[in-house]
C-alpha cells in the first residue's frame, strides 16, 4: 500500500468530515452564536411626514423648538409658509403643497393655522391625523370671530390690532398686526419680555378679513385629531379651545401655557405629534 497516498486520502477525508461537522454546529438552533447577517430589522412603524402650519402674527420660525426634536426622531418635517390672506385661499395653497408629498402625513396647526389645515386636509387620503396647538378647529360655516365666543370665553385680540393697507386689499380689508405694546400680554405671556419683543417686531400680518370668513367642511369629522389646550391663552380663549376639542372628538391635553405653546412648551407639542403619528 502506498503510505503517502493513504495519508493524503485520510487527510482529505478528515478534512471533509471536519467541515461537515462545523457546518452542522453552525446550523444547530442550540449553538447560534452570532448573527447570520449584518442587516438590522426594519422599523415596524412608518413615520409620517409632519407638516407644521403657523398662524397669524407669526411665521414658520416659531416651530424651531419642535422641528429639531422631530427630525432627531427620524421624521421628515416641513414648516409650511402660510400666506395669511384668506381661509379658502390659504387652504388651497396648503392643499397644493400637500399634493406634492407621498406617504402618510400628520398635519399640525397653531392658531389660525388650525383653520387652514381643517379645510386643506378634507378629502386628502394621505392625511392620517390632525394636531391642533391652541388652534381653531372650525365647523362648517363658522368664522374665527364666532369660534372665539364658544364656551363663553372672550378674546381681547380685536381691541389691540393695528391695521395697515396692503396692495390689492378690498375697501374694508387691511393687514392686521398686534399692537407691540400688548403683544407680550396677549400672545406670549410665558416668554421673556425680550423674546416677546422680538416676536412682536417680526410678526407677519394677517388680512383682517380672515376673521369673518366662513370655514368649509372640516377634516376633523373624518380624521382622528389631537388638541393641546393652552389654559393661559389670551388670544384664543381656553373655554373656546375646550369646546372645539370636544366637538372634534380630539384627544385633548391641557397645559398651563400662553398662546405660543410650541415656543414655550415644545416638548409637550413634540410628544403630542408623536402620539398622533403612532410612532412614539
Amino acid at each position: 500500500m502506498n503510505t503517502q497516498c493513504f495519508t493524503e486520502q485520510n487527510l482529505r477525508r478528515w478534512g471533509l468530515l471536519w467541515a461537515l461537522g462545523a457546518l452542522l454546529v453552525a446550523c444547530s438552533p442550540a449553538s447560534n452564536v452570532g448573527p447570520v447577517s449584518d442587516e438590522q430589522p426594519a422599523d415596524a412603524c412608518e413615520k409620517p411626514t409632519v407638516v407644521l402650519v403657523h398662524g397669524a402674527f407669526a411665521d414658520a420660525s416659531g416651530w424651531a423648538g419642535v422641528i429639531a426634536p422631530l427630525q432627531q426622531q427620524g421624521y421628515t418635517v416641513y414648516a409650511f409658509a402660510n400666506p395669511l390672506r384668506s381661509i379658502a385661499g390659504d387652504a388651497e395653497y396648503l392643499r397644493s403643497f400637500l399634493s406634492t408629498l407621498t406617504g402618510p402625513i400628520v398635519l399640525v396647526g397653531h392658531s389660525y393655522g388650525g383653520a387652514v389645515m381643517t379645510n386643506a386636509a378634507t378629502g386628502n387620503p394621505n392625511v392620517k391625523a390632525l394636531v391642533y396647538v391652541a388652534a381653531y378647529a372650525l365647523d362648517e360655516g363658522e368664522t374665527l370671530l364666532a369660534a372665539n365666543t364658544l364656551g363663553g370665553g372672550q378674546s381681547e385680540l380685536g381691541n389691540h390690532l393695528v391695521l395697515r393697507p396692503f396692495p390689492g386689499a378690498g375697501t374694508e380689508d387691511a393687514d392686521g398686526y398686534i399692537d407691540p405694546a400688548f403683544f407680550h400680554e396677549l400672545f406670549a405671556g410665558d416668554l421673556s419680555e425680550e423674546d416677546a419683543a422680538v416676536l412682536a417686531a417680526s410678526q407677519r400680518p394677517a388680512a383682517a378679513s380672515i376673521f369673518q370668513s366662513p370655514s368649509g367642511p372640516p377634516a376633523w369629522k373624518d380624521l382622528p385629531s389631537w388638541y393641546l389646550i393652552a389654559s393661559d391663552d389670551h388670544t384664543i380663549p381656553p373655554e373656546a379651545q375646550r369646546v372645539m376639542a370636544q366637538r372634534a372628538g380630539s384627544q385633548a391635553v391641557e397645559i398651563e401655557s400662553s398662546h405660543v405653546a410650541m415656543i414655550s412648551h415644545p416638548d409637550a407639542v413634540t410628544e403630542l405629534v408623536g402620539e398622533a403619528s403612532g410612532c412614539r
